[in-house]
């Protein structure tokens, strides 16, 4: 991972950064896709109900068998995802307050995931066999803007 992805001006943004993270890419995806364009303190309560289990994500893409949700349609609760997108988005409402922006006025301008590293791993099985077992990890990139 080079970079960020958007070209911003650093006079009213902030930005943070997640790397490697052992998280579902999946799952980050959907939050990601929840969150866009949405205010940090609300996307904040949105995580912390996700986290409580009383909001559920949509799933859009990775829906095949998945039940249906009240008030959503197709979705889950991936309590481990949104702890990780939590912490990216309160570093990066830290780095805001560090620069002088007002945290309580910023709104998610960009935010993605994108795989990261593989821990490959094996497991085990009978007659000398094995199978991989691997770790994916995920890059959780964030944009902050102040809104007037």
């Amino acid at each position: 991972m080079a970079g960020y992805t958007v070209e911003c001006d650093p006079d009213i943004t902030s930005k943070a950064i997640g790397k490697e993270l052992p998280i579902s890419p999946k799952h980050s995806r959907e939050i990601c896709t929840m969150l866009r364009g949405m205010d940090a303190n609300r996307a904040l309560e949105l995580l912390n109900d996700v986290i409580d289990l009383k909001r559920a994500v949509p799933m859009k893409r990775f829906n095949k068998r998945v039940s249906h949700k009240p008030g959503v349609g197709p979705g889950r609760y991936p309590k481990k995802a949104a702890g990780a997108i939590k912490k990216v988005i309160e570093s990066a409402m830290g780095n805001a307050e560090y620069k002088g922006l007002d945290p309580e006025n910023m709104r998610i301008m960009a935010i993605s995931a994108s795989l990261g590293r593989v821990s490959r791993g094996y497991m085990a099985r009978a007659h000398g066999r094995s199978t991989s077992w691997d770790q994916q990890t995920v890059n959780i990139e964030l944009i902050l803007e102040e809104v007037e």
